[in-house]
């Protein structure tokens, strides 16, 4: 058993790992393999499966990637939007100089912002 476990380490360093991403990825997954048990009409269960089976290998392809910083990038992206979707006071913008996002308070009318990062400024209704 120790070797085997000596194996599997020696096999995962410098590999990516699971994250959120893969975690969303991978349940994503499971659930439309389950929906695809109880629907009975062929084509709907044949996608569905289909669609399982590939967020699954995706899920696992990210899992032993090499290219960490990729995979990083990517759980940071998805992070980023969960974050905004789950934000109910703030607004997002993106300044249209820099592409830098700003976060400004909702329900304040038509307001002038100014970007942290180039100082540009650019009017927007909240």
């Amino acid at each position: 058993m120790n070797r085997i476990k000596q194996w599997f380490l020696r096999f995962m360093t410098g590999r990516y790992g699971t994250d959120k991403l893969n975690m969303w990825i991978l349940g994503t997954g499971v659930v439309l393999c389950l929906i695809s048990v109880f629907i009975r009409f062929a084509p709907v269960n044949l996608a569905l499966t289909t669609g399982s089976y590939i967020l699954m290998i995706w899920a696992l392809f990210r899992t032993f990637s090499r290219n960490t910083y990729k995979r990083y990038r990517e759980n940071r992206r998805f992070l980023m939007f969960l974050d905004r979707i789950k934000d109910r006071e703030h607004r997002y913008f993106d300044c249209p100089k820099c592409r830098q996002p700003v976060r400004v308070p909702r329900g304040k009318g038509k307001i002038m912002i100014t970007c942290p990062k180039c100082k540009e400024k650019f009017q927007r209704k909240t």
